[in-house]
């Protein structure tokens, strides 16, 4: 074995190459994950999903969430009807006016249908609410059909940037402020497949099966631990796990919230994701929109995780440092 001779405190001291290059990984991961400003308050609140708790409000097959972190807001996604989530957030008293930035993790319907009332109805109150829009590149590209194009992204971009408001479009990943990281376009080194194949995307190598390339997540960076929110998952949650762990080093995940896009995988898909997600030692689950109440159930089992921390999200429920999951009696 090739040896080092190391000289300190006036003694020779002889040991192994290899163990000196493990000793300096471990440093350099340890500066890594010291030198990433880390989160050391936020909530995450529900505002489209299937399940309504305790509240008057609209239950439907989408997703919205509006992240906090110290007072700075982010709204992901905005549900699958044009005032599911103005309403819900009236419902709740959530104000959206001082919300500036939007992120949308992919093109479909159920995720982009509330941009345009959303932006209409919160620039009376506030030009700037939701003037910037955060997405992936490929997110714009063409969807063709015997029905004309499936992407409505391409006609929303021209009316959104109507109102004055303006895309930024990340073809890598991005950290929004200190401590929240936008993947970008994640890398599918686990071949899950999160999607329906039956669409085809428009590609510079011609039609393609569309596995919704664009697909994006966001993750922050807490005190204790990665906190992923992902729309539908289509990239695969393993994936985006893996993704975030190569970006943050090796943290624990805190907390999944949102759709993983599982309701209708296999028990041995859903097992192996389970088993996945427990090398990652995540902790807590907010499942809301396309995970599944079937797969929710069998996440929880198969992650040892109890009625508290794996939960299936209703509109209003919620995620934070402070208290972990918060939701109605119907969640329970």
């Amino acid at each position: 074995m090739n040896r080092q001779t190391i000289i300190g405190l006036g003694n020779w001291v002889s040991v192994p190459i290899t163990v000196l290059a493990l000793a300096f990984g471990f440093l350099v991961e340890a500066e890594a994950q010291r030198s990433q400003p880390q989160v050391q308050a936020f909530t995450i609140t529900i505002l489209s999903t299937m399940v309504v708790g305790d509240t008057n409000g609209i239950g439907e097959w989408g997703f919205a969430a509006l992240i906090d972190v110290n007072g700075h807001k982010i709204l992901v996604d905005t549900g699958a009807h044009p005032d599911t989530v103005i309403k819900n957030a009236h419902d709740l008293h959530v104000d959206l006016s001082g919300v500036q930035e939007l992120i949308l993790t992919h093109n479909h319907w159920d995720h982009v249908s509330g941009v345009l009332t959303l932006r209409r109805e919160l620039m009376k109150e506030n030009p700037d609410a939701l003037s910037v829009i955060h997405v992936s590149d490929g997110i714009f590209s063409r969807r063709p059909s015997e029905s004309g194009d499936r992407n409505q992204m391409i006609a929303l971009r021209k009316e959104y940037e109507g109102t004055g408001g303006r895309f930024v479009v990340h073809s890598s990943s991005a950290e929004l402020i200190p401590g929240v990281w936008f993947t970008g376009p994640v890398p599918r080194i686990y071949p899950e497949h999160n999607w329906t194949s039956s669409g085809k995307v428009l590609t510079a190598s011609g039609l393609m099966e569309d596995n919704i390339p664009e697909d994006s997540s966001i993750v922050l960076n807490s005190s204790k631990g990665l906190v992923i929110i992902t729309g539908c998952g289509h990239a695969g949650i393993v994936n985006i796990a893996a993704y975030a762990e190569k970006h943050f080093g090796n943290r624990p995940i805190y907390g999944i919230v949102g759709g993983l896009h599982l309701f209708a995988s296999t028990d041995e898909v859903v097992d192996w994701t389970a088993s996945k997600l427990r090398e990652f030692r995540t902790a807590n689950l907010l499942a809301a929109h396309c995970t599944g109440v079937e797969a929710t159930f069998r996440l929880r089992e198969d992650l040892g995780l109890s009625r508290q921390t794996a939960v299936i999200a209703t509109v209003g429920s919620s995620f934070s440092l402070a208290s972990g999951i918060e939701v109605g009696p119907l969640a329970k």
